[in-house]
């Protein structure tokens, strides 16, 4: 299969409009596209709307304190949440979490590759036995 030369235009004017720095920069955000905690904040951002760090690491289980911590300050330093600070430390301190404009469109623009992955689970979970089969292994 071969892309059409439509396609092949769009995509060939994506690249020449990326200069190094915005190259590098595409790289970095997408880590967070395949980033399962960076993309676990978002959705619960997206989803339930502003939260504290305790109520986030409740909604994400599995995750640890340290490992939602930096997760939170990596996507605020993007720009993908943002971070409110009640200035209150008594009796408890008390810092918000939200998705930004940012975020949002982030999340909006994954649902078309999550569809992708639903609608497709299959043939890949078929290609990945078949390719393991044919290599004589049991996964990679």
């Amino acid at each position: 299969m071969k892309l059409s030369d439509e396609q092949i235009t769009v995509f060939a004017t994506i690249c020449a409009a990326l200069n190094d720095e915005d190259d590098m920069l595409k790289r970095e955000i997408l880590t967070h596209a395949g980033n399962r905690w960076s993309l676990n904040v978002i959705y619960t951002l997206g989803v339930n709307g502003t939260l504290r760090h305790a109520e986030l690491a409740k909604a994400m289980p599995g995750v640890t304190q340290r490992m939602l911590t930096r997760t939170l300050r990596s996507l605020e330093r993007e720009g993908l949440i943002s971070r409110y600070d009640h200035q209150r430390k008594q009796p408890h301190p008390r810092v918000d979490y939200s998705l930004t404009e940012l975020g949002k469109g982030m999340l909006t623009n994954m649902l078309p590759l999550w569809h992708w992955v639903i609608d497709n689970a299959a043939l890949i979970r078929d290609s990945r036995t078949r390719f393991d089969t044919k290599e004589g292994r049991s996964g990679i």
